[in-house]
């Protein structure tokens, strides 16, 4: 479904300013009208476009999370934002495969070479740390392994559908740290059977654990 959001915006809160946000938001609803698009809202600020913490973008996000629309209509791509906030929300939304049409292109927002080349180089970058961070995991796992672990064994502590468990194994990273592994090593293994914690929160855990012992 082609379910859309109109974003509008204008930098200063000067009385022509408001004309501009009503202009923007008539023409985007017309255009929407004539493309079969289902407007599910308008949002409407005044905000610098060089910002992303903005209360009505942040609210769009909101909705593209929820996955309550999948087309963002905007009159022209400044008013997305400009410099390198621009650039961050047109990543933001490109990776979630929301589509962004504009009155001026009147069609799908057409962008420049310069901003086309930054884009790919993004998500290039962001292929690669994903590589980066599966290659840390199984380095990992790896080593563990090596050194006697058996993760096989520790399944039954994964929730279900893989999810991320809040609460911290103690009694795995005793075995790990047993075994030699870092506490970034432990870390990543343990993300690695579906725990989500950090280095920090397994050093201090551990530590905790060593100054209870008699």
């Amino acid at each position: 479904m082609k379910k859309a959001v109109i974003y509008c915006r204008v930098s200063t809160n000067k009385k022509e300013q408001q004309t501009s946000l009503e202009r923007q938001a008539t023409e985007l609803i017309r255009f929407a009208k004539e493309n079969g698009f289902d407007v599910r809202e308008v949002v409407s600020e005044k905000a610098s476009g060089f910002h992303v913490d903005r209360e009505g973008i942040l609210h769009i996000l909101d909705l593209v999370e929820k996955s309550e629309i999948n087309i963002l209509l905007i009159q022209d791509d400044t008013r997305l934002g400009r410099g390198h906030a621009k650039t961050a929300l047109l990543h933001h939304f490109r990776k979630r495969e929301i589509s962004i049409f504009t009155v001026q292109d009147q069609g799908a927002v057409s962008l420049s070479e310069a901003d086309e080349m930054i884009l790919d180089i993004l998500s290039i970058v962001e292929e690669y740390q994903r590589k980066l961070h599966n290659s840390k995991i199984k380095r990992g796992m790896r080593k563990a392994v090596e050194n006697g672990y058996r993760p096989e064994q520790n399944l039954k502590n994964r929730t279900h559908g893989g999810r991320s468990k809040k609460d911290v194994p103690i009694e795995e990273i005793i075995r790990l740290r047993e075994r030699k592994l870092t506490f970034h090593d432990i870390a990543v293994t343990l993300k690695g059977l579906g725990y989500d914690v950090s280095k920090a929160t397994i050093n201090r855990r551990y530590q905790e654990w060593e100054r209870k012992q008699p």
